[in-house]
């Protein structure tokens, strides 16, 4: 019994052991194996050139020297070598080559859409971008309140004008001597009143002193709609009403973007704005809040003294936050944009740059044109295009001034999809490098990187698109990048002649 016993201890034993032998061998596989398989591999390879060598005795190709003459031969003993097809690199050489684990990672499956590269430029939007402040009455500029370039937010201070309209300050006189008019039949009517339920005085008096009063607010009425098409606005014709003076200065403000309230660059002079510039108190920062939306003036057209006339351009603004891209694609790509416009597809924009190109991505196309230029024989069609502020600085008098990253007249390509393709291995163009008619990748096994051979099925200037037939696996790692410089680490190793031009196509 105790012997039975022992024999199935030893039995859990043995099976205890080889489970912890195949986990550590497992778990510290990427240690151990390169070194034995390149032991083995060298082992053959020697063992191979000792039988050649044995057997090459009685070659006829042989010289008295006792060496073998045929360089085909030789050549097919450098292909079949192992370390001819992969590369070990030190962990400074992979930072040299700038393969960080960004650029060394696994193979996912993702959906390709092949892309057509169209001139483009960015535009203004139509109606929206530039603003023109005009004067809304005659008179005389008083103060400018702000400088060419300068950024300014909706209700800002921009100009006071004092008024110099004849028609227009007799308007108001005749208002003003209406409505006292108007207040003093009120009192007598008030006054009559009394009297007529005593029978002092008649009824009709009372009644055609009620009839003057209909016709006094019939004039008021007709002078109130006189001094809006002057210009003023309902608000400042209830001050005036109320306040019983006449308007003698109009202070111009930015006016609103997506809000068109009647004469709303209008402001009177008892109205507190904040002035654009020399203030102490900083004006509230940019947010998403469209009504805070900064505006540039782009041209500055009157100065302090100057006698304007109504309708007159003050200044400019123009508003950068959103812009349009203008492309222009050729007549035979029309169905093919319309199609990424019918499908929601996004494009992207290109943009060159001194040291590499900005790339942005994930926009709208906003519509198609809808008639072909005679002249050039192009498709017009717009991308919406967010702008993004790059500086937002004060300079010492308080002036603001915003730089765009966006300006209208940039020139930049765009890519549009037009045809898409799912499940697809995609990888930058860096990662793969061409020798004769073989496309070649660089997987990544330890500390080596194996040559792998690939088909690809497309390839422009930014990407490649890899077929999936086993070559290579999602899930397996590979370089991202630099698969040029391997290869020529790899020609130099192999002792043959390095081109520099191998895997890159002009």
């Amino acid at each position: 019994m105790s012997w039975n016993l022992r024999a199935l201890r030893w039995k859990w034993i043995r099976i205890f052991a080889g489970i912890l032998l195949f986990t550590t061998g497992a778990i510290t596989f990427p240690i151990w194996w390169p070194s034995l398989s390149d032991w083995v591999d060298r082992t053959l390879v020697h063992h191979r050139a000792g039988t050649e060598g044995l057997n090459s005795e009685n070659d006829p190709h042989r010289d008295a020297g006792g060496t073998v003459q045929s360089e085909l031969s030789h050549g097919l003993h450098q292909v079949t070598q192992p370390t001819a097809a992969s590369l070990e690199l030190t962990s400074q050489a992979r930072s040299n080559l700038g393969l960080t684990p960004e650029y060394l990672r696994p193979i996912e499956l993702r959906t390709f859409r092949r892309m057509i590269n169209v001139p483009a430029a960015v535009i203004a939007r139509p109606g929206r971008t530039e603003i023109q402040v005009a004067s809304p009455l005659n008179g005389v500029i008083t103060h400018v309140h702000s400088v060419t370039g300068e950024a300014v937010l909706p209700g800002e201070l921009l100009f006071e004008i004092r008024l110099s309209y004849e028609d227009l300050v007799e308007s108001q006189t005749a208002f003003l001597k209406t409505l006292g008019e108007l207040e003093v039949e009120n009192r007598e009517i008030e006054r009559l009143e009394v009297v007529t339920q005593s029978g002092a005085v008649s009824g009709k008096t009372l009644l055609e002193r009620r009839y003057a009063k209909d016709k006094l607010e019939a004039l008021i009425r007709s002078q109130r709609e006189g001094l809006k098409v002057h210009g003023l606005s309902e608000r400042q014709v209830d001050s005036i009403a109320t306040e019983g003076k006449l308007l003698r200065d109009l202070k111009v403000v930015v006016p609103e973007i997506d809000r068109h309230s009647e004469n709303e660059e209008l402001r009177l002079s008892s109205r507190i704005v904040r002035p654009v510039a020399f203030q102490n108190e900083p004006i509230t920062k940019v947010d998403s809040n469209h009504s805070l939306n900064p505006l540039t003036i782009a041209t500055l057209n009157v100065r302090k003294g100057q006698a304007v006339m109504a309708g007159e351009p003050l200044c400019s603004l123009v508003d950068l936050k959103q812009l349009f891209i203008e492309g222009q694609a050729f007549e035979q790509d029309g169905s093919a944009i319309g199609r990424a416009t019918g499908n929601n597809w996004t494009v992207e924009a290109v943009f060159p740059d001194a040291e590499s190109e900005v790339v942005v991505r994930d926009l709208k196309l906003a519509f198609v044109g809808n008639s072909v230029d005679r002249t050039t024989r192009t498709l017009p069609f717009y991308i919406e295009l967010p702008n993004q502020i790059l500086r937002d600085e004060r300079s010492t008098s308080g002036q603001r001034f915003i730089t765009w990253k966006f300006r209208p007249g940039q020139r930049l390509e765009v890519r549009v999809p037009v045809e898409e393709w799912l499940d697809q291995i995609v990888v930058p163009i860096d990662a793969v490098v061409k020798e004769g008619a073989d496309w070649f990748v660089f997987q990544q096994n330890g500390k080596r990187f194996d040559r792998v051979p690939v088909h690809v099925r497309y390839r422009d200037q930014i990407v490649a698109v890899i077929a999936n037939d086993g070559s290579i696996y999602p899930g397996d790692v590979i370089a991202f990048r630099a698969a040029h410089q391997m290869q020529m680490a790899i020609k130099n190793k192999s002792g043959a002649a390095a081109d520099l031009h191998a895997g890159h196509s002009h």
